[in-house]
């Protein structure tokens, strides 16, 4: 058999017999990991009907069974020294769990309706672990203390859920924190219910979880084993090879999950199936082994991606809080910040310099909050239009529980800023960061933020005074080429384009700010 040439972006790799076979070993490895887990999930489920597990606990269960692939995928690479492809996979997973479950689920479902407590209990746990799993990321602490600090979140949450509303009494809390702890169950436990129910198990689907957690073990290390081989011959990066191929492949399940639960009206399940699942992938697939075998040297490959989960998860639920639940809105942005976080990745693992790749990150995650900005905004109207009845136009309407004022003539402003002092610290900012980086000269390069002046006049609300502070962030970002000696080179350019792209983005968001507060 002839070698066939196959042109992927501008390189050209030559696919061998031996890589054919490899491929093909990968996707029918990928096929068994699939469909295995699945019925390791559905017979786990059975069993713990059988043994009497409340919902929500059974759901903890489910949620384990199906992140088995990411789980031993990870750890077949971290004890191969991949610490990148092992890191890669459970946080790239953690990311695509967002963009599958709860993006995918709101666009499929429409509206999914959430309860508020659920998403601060549920919500608080997978902060600190997301916090845990970053700190021992960035080397802050070491694997160990990471490994303590999730353990000790899962665990809390486990034993409060495992409880239930009934035996909250026996954790000796004071009574507040009970009654809210066991209404907070009660409504996930309604959320979660529909979605887990089976009937009871026997013998038999003992005998075929184990047979199906054997296969989905030995078809995960195979699967990892043929990405890493080919990545190692196609010369791609270790963290697009984990943090993009394998999670996504392995994270398939939660996907059809997320698909088949909102298409039957049961979506709120899936807030609480996400959680627990990047939960448990984050205490057993990553920082567990990494506290045996270590997480490797910090790389800000890695750093990266736990940014965008901690980062992505925390604005998901304050959306989900804020509007009560998700709309198809709602998922359209949680998908489009997934596609960005893949940009960024391929980026930052490519071949450019260290500053254009910065520069084309940072003005990627800048794009997604402007954008998830205007969501926020957006899931405030209903509430806006009840307290706004009776008001005349150029009356300021002002909400207690809000930290932001609507004003008719045209623009949202935080609780005792006005647009005008908004406005005035924009620019300070830009001028603030082109006199420190004039000052520090070739030594420190302080271009790329400038895009602080646009995105804090993003908050005035008022597109002409945003338009201002772009030109003005753009234009210093020419200058400031001269005394940080790159004048000229392709590094500036990429910068001024990256100021640029902000500053547009910045404007045409305050426009539709503007137009969408005239409304009311």
């Amino acid at each position: 058999m002839r070698a066939a040439p196959v042109a992927v972006g501008i390189h050209i790799f030559t696919i061998d017999p031996v890589q054919i076979t490899v491929v093909s070993l990968f996707i029918l490895a990928a096929l068994v990991s699939l469909a295995t887990s699945w019925l390791l999930v559905s017979r786990l489920e059975r069993l713990g009907e059988r043994v009497g597990m409340s919902e929500v606990v059974l759901g903890m269960v489910a949620a384990l069974a199906a992140d088995a692939p990411e789980i031993t995928s990870a750890v077949s690479a971290i004890s191969q020294h991949q610490q990148q492809v092992g890191a890669g996979v459970v946080l790239g997973s953690n990311v695509f769990n967002l963009a599958a479950l709860l993006g995918l689920g709101a666009v499929v479902a429409g509206v999914i309706g959430l309860h508020r407590r659920v998403i601060l209990f549920s919500g608080a746990v997978a902060i600190w672990v997301a916090a845990a799993c970053l700190a021992a990321i960035a080397g802050l602490v070491s694997a160990v203390v990471g490994l303590v600090l999730a353990l000790a979140g899962v665990g809390v949450y486990a034993v409060v859920l495992g409880a239930g509303p009934a035996r909250l009494e026996l954790l000796r809390l004071p009574r507040r924190w009970i009654e809210w702890l066991s209404t907070a169950i009660t409504e996930e436990e309604a959320e979660v219910g529909p979605a887990v129910r089976a009937r009871a198990g026997g013998i038999r689907d003992a005998w075929v979880a184990v047979a199906s957690l054997a296969m989905v073990i030995a078809a995960s290390v195979t699967m990892e084993r043929a990405a890493s081989w080919l990545g190692t011959q196609w010369a791609v990066p270790e963290i697009v090879v984990g943090g993009l191929v394998l999670a996504a492949v392995t994270s398939l399940p939660n996907a059809v999950a997320a698909v088949y639960l909102a298409a039957r009206g049961k979506g709120p399940a899936a807030l609480s199936t996400a959680v627990t699942s990047n939960n448990l992938n984050v205490a057993f697939g990553l920082l567990l082994p990494g506290a045996f075998l270590g997480l490797g040297v910090a790389s800000t490959q890695t750093t990266l991606v736990t940014a965008w989960y901690i980062g992505l998860t925390a604005f998901t639920l304050l959306i989900a809080y804020r509007a009560r639940g998700l709309r198809r809105t709602d998922g359209v942005f949680i998908i489009g910040a997934y596609a960005v976080f893949v940009g960024s990745v391929v980026t930052t693992a490519s071949a450019m310099s260290t500053h254009v790749r910065l520069a084309i990150a940072l003005a990627l995650a800048v794009a997604v909050l402007l954008s998830g900005r205007l969501v926020l905004l957006r899931g405030a109207p209903s509430t806006l239009r009840e307290l706004s009845d009776g008001h005349e136009l150029g009356v300021i309407v002002r909400i207690p529980s809000a930290p932001c004022v609507v004003d008719r003539s045209g623009g949202i402003t935080l609780r005792g800023w006005t647009p005008n002092r908004i406005w005035a610290l924009s620019v300070a900012l830009c001028i603030a960061v082109a006199a420190a980086d004039a000052l520090t000269g070739e030594r420190v390069i302080l271009i790329g933020l400038l895009i602080l002046g646009p995105c804090c006049a993003v908050l005035t609300g008022r597109w002409p005074r945003t338009a201002v502070s772009g030109a003005l962030a753009v234009g210093l970002a020419v200058l400031l080429g001269i005394p940080d000696g790159i004048w000229g080179t392709a590094a500036h350019l990429v910068f001024v384009g990256a100021v640029l792209g902000v500053a547009l983005v910045s404007a045409s968001g305050a426009l539709v700010v503007e137009r969408f507060t005239r409304r009311f």
